[in-house]
């Protein structure tokens, strides 16, 4: 159930409303919008009713809300969330953010080139994965803690936030004092400990959708994080497991319209492994554009066939920033926009060379 205020309604009659449901055995999330606050009320309603909200000094109206994702769902917020990064970068606004970077920390060396020439080619965010959960026991795990920190000196050099994987609940605070934003990856998104844990941290959260996981499930999975008091929370599509084997997982372009659709978080979109497939990952990226994602998260390494994972579907540098001047074109014809390089190095047509990317 939400409780509708009415247009400047008093922070007194608001907290009227809260202390009203509370004595009622609900839990109460003020959500504050623009022109109007709605309080959404979970847990036990069996003794809510709503005509004692109806009566009550400030309230315009009271719903029930059908979807079982109660905060998450756009009939408890009809407005966009837009999440607060350092440095002035929003997701969810008007401006498509780019995020780019390695699969894997490997190295200092490497991680500082990547976020130098992710930068100079536009790119807002920094990824890099400092723990790597992988489908062989034998293969490359991350570098941990040194990883992070490797992550953090780029952010010093370059100013760009940083977003990366947290696997374990132990690992929750750890993660957060280093990076701008938690990943929550595939494998995870139904751990719900790990949910409930970063429910309660101040760190805003990406929450990559399962490989088998159903949309409803995703925004499931989403409200264990809300409902735990973390508001910053963005939806990622990043493929799902079907019978198709042309491609590393089948990208699901529907998913980001269902969800711009039916939820007022950012939605996120990761072509890179989507498709697992570097020759793929511009069109879709494109195309995840054109669809309304919020934000682009991709994988970039200087020589992928060098990569110590997932270079079979990174882009190059050169490759990356070539694509950073087809996205500007497909952000304004949806009336959108993807921030300008910043570097003159970035030339009309986006051929450069890494080495001059780097020294930007």
């Amino acid at each position: 159930m939400i409780v509708v205020m009415k247009p400047g309604a008093t922070a007194a009659e608001i907290s009227a409303v809260i202390e009203r449901a509370e004595q009622m055995g609900a839990k109460t999330h003020p959500i504050y919008g623009e022109n109007r606050t709605v309080v959404a009320l979970v847990g036990d309603l069996t003794g809510v009713t709503r005509e004692v909200f109806d009566e009550m000094n400030g309230v315009a109206q009271t719903m029930r809300i059908q979807e079982p994702y109660k905060l998450a769902s756009r009939s408890a917020r009809p407005h966009n969330t837009v999440i607060e990064l350092a440095g002035g970068v929003q997701i969810g606004g008007p401006e498509v953010v780019v995020m780019a970077g390695p699969c894997s920390v490997e190295n200092r060396d490497q991680i500082i080139e990547i976020a130098k020439a992710v930068k100079a080619a536009g790119g807002k965010v920094l990824r890099g994965g400092a723990f790597k959960p992988r489908t062989s026991p034998y293969d490359f795990q991350g570098l941990g803690e040194k990883g992070l920190q490797y992550l953090a000196d780029a952010r010093e050099i370059t100013g760009l936030p940083i977003i990366t994987e947290v696997m374990t609940v132990e690992a929750v605070p750890m993660v957060a004092e280093y990076s701008d934003i938690l990943q929550i990856g595939a494998r995870n998104m139904q751990n719900y400990g790990l949910l409930q844990a970063v429910g309660k941290v101040s760190r805003p959260v990406m929450l990559k959708r399962g490989i088998s996981g159903m949309i409803k499930e995703l925004l499931m999975c989403a409200e264990y994080i809300v409902s735990g008091g973390n508001t910053q929370v963005m939806l990622c599509e990043r493929g799902i497991r079907t019978y198709e084997t042309a491609t590393r997982n089948t990208f699901d372009l529907n998913a980001i319209p269902v969800l711009k659709e039916t939820s007022h978080l950012p939605v996120i979109a990761d072509p890179s492994h989507g498709t697992g497939l570097r020759e793929l990952v511009p069109s879709m990226s494109r195309a995840a554009v054109a669809a309304g994602a919020d934000a682009l998260i991709l994988e970039v390494h200087p020589d992928p066939d060098k990569a110590m994972s997932d270079g079979r579907q990174s882009l190059t540098l050169e490759e990356f920033a070539k694509l950073m001047v087809s996205l500007r074109r497909v952000a304004e014809a949806v009336d959108r926009s993807i921030a300008d390089a910043p570097s003159a190095a970035v030339a009309a047509n986006g051929a450069v060379k890494a080495t001059e990317l780097v020294a930007a």
